[in-house]
């Protein structure tokens, strides 16, 4: 027997989670523009680098395996070039100590970054200082960034060239909602490029 105070809240998250995803909606021009910028920037054969903070480390790192392995698994294509900031101990715990912990992901983006190619970044708040710091790195070598935020944005909205906001204060949700869309996206981007004989045999 499921008690009832249970059934409750977890309706109340399941209704939470539906219209937060039905408000970002009305972004459909702008996570389309970002969807097309990410299928043109491996086209070009460029390569999509990913970070995040904390939790947000983690989904980068699995955005950046679904094009590096594959999505979909009814299209047996070439691997896409994606890396996720951060996931080296060695170099994290460096930098971190050589230098400062927010500079974890803009150090090795400056030598891995090329012109043409794409950052990722996702935060809850916005505000992590490793973010805004790989978002100045980028503007500053006029590479393109696009962020995956939430609550007002922060101060990350202000150093990417685009960005999403879920317009959440509670983390999970918007953790979820970041998911959810790039997983949208990977999935747009692959079907996408099914059609191109140069990524698709």
């Amino acid at each position: 027997m499921v008690n009832n105070h249970f059934k409750d809240q977890l309706l109340d998250k399941f209704q939470k989670s539906h219209q937060i995803k039905l408000e970002l909606f009305s972004d459909l021009k702008k996570i389309n523009s970002f969807a097309i910028l990410m299928y043109k920037t491996l086209k070009k054969g460029n390569k999509i680098i990913f970070c995040g903070n904390g939790g947000s480390a983690s989904d980068a790192q699995h955005l950046s395996t679904e094009f590096l392995i594959r999505f979909d698994k009814k299209y047996n294509r070439k691997s896409l070039p994606a890396i996720a900031l951060g996931l080296d101990v060695a170099t994290l715990t460096a930098c971190a100590n050589d230098f400062s912990f927010k500079h974890v992901f803009s150090r090795p983006f400056e030598s891995l970054a090329k012109k043409g190619d794409l950052l990722v970044c996702l935060s809850t708040s916005g505000n992590s200082e490793n973010i805004v710091e790989v978002l100045k790195r980028s503007q500053k070598a006029k590479i393109s960034c696009f962020s995956f935020l939430g609550n007002t944005g922060g101060k990350a909205k202000n150093y990417s060239d685009n960005f999403i906001i879920v317009p959440s204060k509670n983390t999970a949700l918007i953790q979820e909602t970041h998911m959810f869309l790039a997983h949208y996206i990977i999935e747009f981007v692959e079907k996408t490029l099914k059609n191109d004989k140069e990524k698709f045999k």
